[in-house]
């Protein structure tokens, strides 16, 4: 079993290869892409991370100012309020795997709410920290065969097929493979148990007791 840090500093690594992989596209389309520090566009809404992702997330937030926290907090407990009304199962530890697949899969719709984590001036609290999820958000995701992983982009950006063509392309398919292995790798080493799948959200992330949560018969 992999120590937790081993851990982390794998995920790190491919998380730093991905965001290489936005900076380069960036500079490869300019005209195309409107992603640019400050706009919070995508940071509403819920959707799930994987426990790795959260507990990382969760040593970004602990290294905020104690104000900063107390807010956040407050923010993430009226949020999680909402949501255990509407799944009474969904308690601590927040995993979201425990519900029915087709009751967490259908996220409130038109759900504006901001992040916690998002500051007043639209950026990040926790940005070196955040999920892997929010730093591929945005971009059509191209193999380097040159086909399309994922074409799903923010509304904002535009993509003609000559500009597509333009971005840098990562080998997707295999990153998402190895970011399964490390979240199976981290399901052991908080339960004992290898899981493929373990997620939360990130209201939640900021609750989670890390240091002495356990699941009881898994």
């Amino acid at each position: 079993m992999k120590p937790l840090q081993e851990l982390f500093d794998d995920y790190r690594s491919l998380q730093a290869r991905v965001d290489d992989w936005f900076a380069r596209c960036l500079a490869a389309a300019p005209q195309s892409i409107r992603c640019a520090e400050g706009c919070s566009g995508c940071c509403r809404g819920l959707f799930d991370i994987s426990y790795l992702d959260a507990q990382l997330l969760r040593i970004g937030f602990d290294a905020l100012p104690e104000q900063q926290r107390l807010k956040v907090r407050g923010s993430a407990r009226a949020r999680m309020q909402e949501l255990e009304a509407l799944w009474p199962e969904f308690a601590p530890p927040y995993i979201l795997n425990e519900l029915p697949f087709e009751d967490w899969r259908q996220m409130p719709e038109q759900d504006e709410t901001p992040c916690p984590l998002l500051g007043e001036d639209g950026l990040c609290l926790v940005y070196a920290y955040r999920p892997l999820t929010c730093r591929l958000h945005g971009l059509p995701q191209v193999e380097l065969t040159g086909e399309l992983f994922d074409g799903d982009c923010c509304s904002l950006n535009h993509f003609p097929p000559e500009a597509l063509q333009s971005l840098p392309r990562l080998p997707f398919a295999e990153l998402f493979r190895e970011e399964g292995r490390l979240i199976q790798a981290h399901a052991l080493a908080l339960l004992g148990q290898s899981r493929g799948e373990l997620d939360t959200l990130i209201p939640a992330a900021v609750l989670i007791d890390f240091d002495q949560w356990q699941v009881e018969g898994k």
